[in-house]
């Protein structure tokens, strides 16, 4: 026989707790004549399988059913669905504080963060120490914010040599320009990277063109380009961030964008640049759109991770116009600018394999030219001239 306080002890609880199962009727102990409270080994078991019941996520209550009756199946089945619930979402946790430890991998984590709250996505991003180009670029390509580096540097290994860092042509950049109803002065290129819009517009205007971006590697090729040209009177070269340009004294003509307003996201770059243009001034962007409204599972799902933002022209016009613009033109820059960009990209990643054998940058790449060729039709990219109004 136990006394409470051996008992207590024997089955590493206290004694107030035992009073408490005693109130509840999952412990009954004998009192003896000098007022002692004893409990028998059958006592101690019992608490040791209550215990071994509550180590399976058993309230107290649901312990005295399974001690006294028969095991509820139902009510078990019920509370091992809540624990693996629980399990999956503390495994969530887990990974997630892994992850934002550098410990594995965060892609999954920002494309959910950049699909139901971008803005905010960026701010923190930009709170974590990057600036807004970087953020951006942490957003929608290297997806790791502690692997961003390295990412980064493959995938420069990859475009260094690429002249198109994005679809495009110069048949298009000149369609385009035929839609702007005056002849510009001044030209401000936002994400000009190696400088093929950039050739095209020196040669088809007598603009005064400033070039802008942050890749390096991209500028270092423009200003080869320019001096090859002779053109460094007519053409200035500025590193810098596209959500970071001041207002110049006087307002631009155009603005010409090809490809990259989607990284600063195609909303904010219309309400942002509008500033930068004088009235009457005109923006021109290209941006991936939707071809169809219901494309195949693979190319949506593909693109809801890569840029989740992704609109049809319609939409894109319709956000236009709210922004302050009127719509000019615009229209589909074709296959052929497809065909531009993921020809030599495609060439590109099978002289590199050898190099970049079982990195991300190669993975995600191939997926991408993968995607463009199983949804021809599907997705294309369209050239926008908006005025502003």
């Amino acid at each position: 026989m136990y006394q409470i306080s051996e008992l207590a002890e024997s089955v590493g609880l206290s004694r107030a707790t035992l009073l408490y199962y005693e109130k509840l009727g999952l412990l009954k102990g004998k009192r003896l004549a000098n007022g002692y409270r004893v409990y028998s080994d059958a006592d101690r078991q019992r608490l040791r399988l209550m215990q071994q019941l509550q180590a399976g996520g058993l309230s107290l209550q649901e312990c005295q059913a399974c001690l006294d009756g028969k095991l509820d199946r139902e009510m078990l089945g019920q509370r091992l669905a809540v624990l693996d619930a629980e399990i999956a979402e503390k495994g969530k946790s887990r990974d997630l504080l892994a992850a934002l430890l550098g410990q594995s991998s965060l892609k999954d984590w920002h494309e959910e963060v950049e699909r139901v709250a971008p803005d905010l996505h960026r701010a923190w991003l930009m709170s974590q120490g990057f600036s807004s180009a970087e953020a951006g670029l942490v957003a929608l390509v290297s997806k790791d914010m502690n692997a961003h580096d390295a990412y980064m540097a493959g995938f420069m290994q990859v475009f260094a040599d690429l002249d198109w860092w994005g679809p495009g042509t110069a048949e298009a950049t000149r369609r385009a320009l035929s839609l702007v109803p005056f002849a510009p002065e001044t030209i401000l290129e936002i994400g000009c990277g190696p400088g093929m819009a950039t050739m095209t517009l020196t040669e088809a205007t007598a603009a005064r063109i400033t070039a802008t971006d942050t890749a390096k590697v991209a500028l270092d090729k423009l200003k080869a380009r320019i001096a090859a040209r002779g053109l460094n009177d007519r053409i200035e070269v500025q590193n810098v961030d596209m959500a970071a340009i001041l207002a110049p004294e006087r307002p631009w003509d155009v603005i010409w964008s090809e490809g990259s307003a989607y990284i600063l996201g195609v909303e904010k770059a219309l309400t942002d640049w509008r500033a930068l243009l004088r009235p009457g001034g005109v923006l021109v962007f290209s941006d991936m759109v939707w071809r169809i409204d219901k494309p195949d599972d693979e190319v949506r799902a593909f693109w809801a991770a890569e840029y989740p933002t992704m609109a049809t022209p319609t939409t894109r016009v319709a956000q236009a116009r709210r922004a302050g613009y009127r719509v000019l033109g615009h229209f589909d820059m074709g296959r052929e600018a497809m065909d531009t960009y993921y020809r030599p990209l495609a060439t590109r990643l099978e002289a590199l394999e050898p190099a970049l054998a079982g990195s991300r940058v190669l993975d995600d790449l191939h997926r991408e030219i993968a995607v463009n060729q199983a949804g021809r039709g599907q997705f294309g990219y369209e050239m926008f001239v908006l005025e502003r109004a």
